[in-house]
C-alpha cells in the first residue's frame, strides 16, 4: 500500500538535531525515537526534544506492531538515571519525556529506575517538567507507587489501540490492565494521558467507544496518529487516515472533554510533549 503525500517524513538538519544526537552517543543513552524509528525524529530533534528510553533497548515482550527488538534484556545500567539527568541539564530542556522497554524480568518491572531518573532530573534540572510513558508494569500497585512517588508531572501509559485489536497487536498486555494504570494514577490525584494509532483495522464507532472509556476514568490528554508498519514483517496495516479525519477525531475528543489532543497522520504519543507541560491536575 503506498504511502500518500502527507506523510512525507521531515529531516533533521540543524545544530539542536547535530548537538542532540552527539549527546545520545557520548552518553550512551537510548532513545525511542530512534529505536522505533519515529517519523519525527528530525522535526522532534531540530526543536530540541527528544524521549529518552531507560532500562536498556531490549524489550521482553512482542507486540506486532513495534520496532523495539525482543529477547532477554539482561542487566540495566544503575547509573542510567544520571546520566538522563544530565543530559536534560545539557540540553536545557523545559520538559523531559522519560519511556522504557517493557521489563517483565526484573521484580519491580523497572519502576525504581524510572523513580530515580525522575529524582535524577529534579536534583539537575529544576523547574523541568517530567513526563513518564511507562509500561503496564503488570497492574502491580506496589511498582506503579514506586514511580507515581517520584512525583512525575504527567503519568502516560499507551492504550495502543481500540479493545477488539488488543490481543492482535499487544499479545501480552490487556485493555482492562491499561485502563486500570490510567486509572490509578488518576485517582493519585496526576495528570493522566494515552496514545492511540489508527489504520490496523478499527472502526470509528470503536474509536470514540475507546475516547468514551478513557473520558470515564478521566483521562487528560490523548494522542492519535497513524500506524505505520517499521517492516513488511509486522502488523499490515488496513489504511491510511485523511488528515481532516484526524481532525475530526480531534473535535470529537475534545467534545468529550479531553483538555488536550494531539490527532494528526505523524503524531506519536510524546509528540509536542512540551506543549501540554503546563497541564496541571484538577
Amino acid at each position: 500500500m503506498r504511502r500518500p503525500e502527507w506523510l512525507r517524513i521531515k529531516l533533521g538538519d540543524n545544530n539542536n538535531f547535530s548537538n542532540l544526537r552527539q549527546l545520545v552517543r557520548e552518553q550512551r543513552l537510548h532513545t525511542v525515537c530512534e529505536s522505533a524509528r519515529c517519523p519525527n525524529l528530525g522535526e522532534c530533534w531540530n526543536r530540541g526534544t527528544a524521549t529518552f528510553m531507560i532500562l536498556g533497548d531490549i524489550c521482553t515482550r512482542s507486540c506486532t506492531f513495534c520496532n523495539i527488538e525482543v529477547g532477554r534484556p539482561g542487566h540495566y545500567d544503575p547509573d542510567e538515571p544520571e546520566r538522563v539527568a544530565q543530559s536534560v541539564k545539557q540540553l536545557n530542556l523545559r520538559h523531559a519525556v522519560i519511556t522504557s522497554v517493557t521489563r517483565d524480568d526484573l521484580s519491580d518491572g523497572g519502576a525504581f529506575i524510572f523513580a530515580e531518573t525522575i529524582r535524577r532530573i529534579r536534583q539537575k534540572k529544576p523547574g523541568c517538567t517530567v513526563e513518564v510513558l511507562i509500561p503496564d508494569m503488570k497492574g502491580d500497585t506496589d511498582d506503579l507507587d514506586t514511580i507515581l512517588d517520584a512525583r512525575p508531572d504527567i503519568l502516560n501509559h499507551n492504550l495502543e489501540t481500540v479493545k477488539r485489536l488488543q490481543k492482535a497487536l499487544r499479545v501480552q498486555a490487556t485493555y482492562q490492565r491499561s485502563m486500570f494504570v490510567l486509572e490509578y494514577a488518576k485517582k493519585r490525584g496526576f495528570v493522566t494521558k494515552t496514545g492511540i494509532m489508527v489504520g490496523v483495522g478499527e472502526t470509528k464507532d470503536e474509536i470514540v467507544s475507546l475516547m468514551d472509556d478513557a473520558r470515564a476514568i478521566d483521562v487528560d490528554i490523548l494522542t492519535i496518529g497513524q500506524y505505520l508498519p517499521p517492516s513488511r514483517q509486522h502488523y499490515p496495516i488496513q489504511r491510511y487516515y485523511h488528515p481532516d479525519e484526524f481532525d475530526e477525531l480531534k473535535a470529537i475528543a475534545l467534545d468529550m472533554g479531553f483538555r488536550h489532543v494531539e490527532s494528526g497522520p505523524l503524531v506519536r504519543s510524546s509528540y509536542h510533549a512540551d506543549a501540554h507541560a503546563d497541564i496541571r491536575a484538577s
